[in-house]
């Protein structure tokens, strides 16, 4: 945890013993698992721990993170950012959705078995969750390493986020052209970038969004299943 480790201190924070062994455990429950279902492409155990535990963590430094008390992760798939977040940050409550059912069930058994007590995990599509009056509207932040244009994972996203909250998306080092053509999305969204955070170790170069929830996502977003992806907002 070497590369963790060195992160954490330059935002001033510390691993503990057991945070450690949690995630350590995770990714060995990952990578086992991996030879049965396919959880991630990376199985070298530094760029595992590089561009999973690192990235996902990227943001335990930031305001936003440090002063939420619900976040969402959706398009968790193997668990990232979620679970790495969860392990660091034991009294915030997580919910980790995806829609793929079998991952959702591997997932939360491993965080069961290395004892974190406050994710609940869905099986859902986000458009149909988002709708759902429990979830619309109830998060401080979303955060999403989910491969999708910015435009189509903020249909899928801004409406679980209350107004005054963050959707923070995960995105590569060169996301300008991505912003620019996301613009009309998020003003129909409800929401307003305001800032880009980063964080670089060895040759990878970790970036967020923050994007601010700054009015209310009509009722109609997001379309129904499947549309966003199709039609992005333009």
């Amino acid at each position: 945890m070497e590369h963790v480790t060195k992160m954490l201190h330059s935002f001033g924070m510390e691993l503990t013993k057991q945070q450690r062994e949690q995630l350590l455990r995770y990714r060995d429950g990952i990578l086992q698992w991996n030879d049965k279902v396919n959880l991630t492409a990376i199985t070298e155990l530094e760029e595992f721990e590089i561009k999973h535990f690192v990235d996902s963590l990227a943001i335990a430094g930031q305001a936003e993170l440090q002063g939420a008390e619900r976040i969402i992760d959706v398009g968790t798939g193997a668990g990232f950012p979620g679970i790495p977040l969860a392990i660091l940050f034991a009294k915030k409550r997580f919910t980790l959705m995806d829609s793929l059912g079998k991952r959702i069930k591997i997932i939360s058994g491993l965080a069961e078995e290395i004892g974190l007590c406050n994710v609940e995990f869905v099986h859902a599509r986000a458009e149909d969750l988002a709708q759902k009056k429990e979830h619309r509207g109830q998060y401080d932040i979303c955060v999403s390493r989910a491969v999708a244009h910015l435009a189509v994972l903020s249909e899928y996203c801004l409406p679980f986020v209350r107004e005054g909250g963050f959707f923070a998306p995960y995105k590569t080092a060169s996301a300008e052209e991505e912003i620019e053509e996301s613009k009309t999305a998020l003003f129909l969204l409800g929401g307003k970038l305001r800032r880009i955070s980063s964080f670089e170790e060895t040759d990878t170069k970790h970036t967020v969004l923050w994007i601010e929830k700054i009015k209310k996502t009509p009722a109609k977003y997001p379309r129904k299943a499947g549309t966003p992806s199709k039609e992005p907002l333009k």
